[in-house]
């Protein structure tokens, strides 16, 4: 019947919404470790219905988070075409934390290695890829230091995830103080130690 067809589309469109709500806001509260069974209690729906519309968890947080992901690589990509590289690489490192300490979830998200999440893969290789770029055209200026490398950005984030604070807020401008003292020592002279050898992943703790 064409009626029971509509209501059946809503139905499915609603547990969908409540699904990927219930998602968001536990990925944020407690990270990618949340499980699926916890996010379909929280939905209101039942595990099955939950795989069914979200087969991996992978599928599900790539589709969770695919607006910060984007706004993630569009940052850096803004922050490459930047015509003063020590501006863009400040506003980048900036932002990126800010996102981290809003969301736990999404730093989690753009860092982690899913099989069937290759939107993300791509999407973080072009961000690496420009982050690279800009970082060789602010070491050009004088500006940045000349041992900083991509895996000092890991130490950031590392560090950045490590705030626990009662609120998003206060979290946010713990982050931007940390920030704010990183990006002053990659403007130093002084010698640091050797770099440790650091993927982005290793930024989830």
């Amino acid at each position: 019947m064409p009626g029971e067809t509509s209501r059946l589309r809503v139905d499915a469109r609603q547990n969908r919404d409540r699904i990927l709500t219930s998602a968001r806001e536990t990925f944020a509260a407690v990270g990618l470790d949340a499980s699926m069974t916890e996010i379909a209690r929280r939905a209101g729906v039942g595990v099955a219905t939950l795989y069914r519309r979200f087969p991996t968890k992978g599928s599900l947080v790539t589709e969770v988070f695919a607006d910060q992901l984007a706004a993630c690589t569009d940052a850096v990509h803004v922050a490459a075409e930047d015509p003063d590289p020590w501006r863009g690489f400040c506003r980048v490192v900036e932002k990126l934390c800010e996102m981290q300490a809003r969301d736990r979830g999404f730093s989690a998200a753009f860092l982690a290695a899913f099989p069937d999440a290759v939107p993300v893969d791509e999407q973080r290789a072009r961000a690496e890829e420009a982050f690279a770029g800009l970082v060789a055209r602010a070491k050009a200026t004088g500006r940045l230091r000349p041992d900083f490398t991509a895996d000092d950005l890991t130490l950031v984030l590392m560090a950045n995830n490590g705030l626990v604070t009662d609120s998003v807020d206060a979290a946010v401008a713990a982050s931007r103080r940390l920030v704010a003292y990183f990006l002053q020592a990659f403007q130093t002279r002084d010698p640091l130690p050797p770099p440790v050898r650091l993927g982005l992943r290793d930024a989830l703790g």
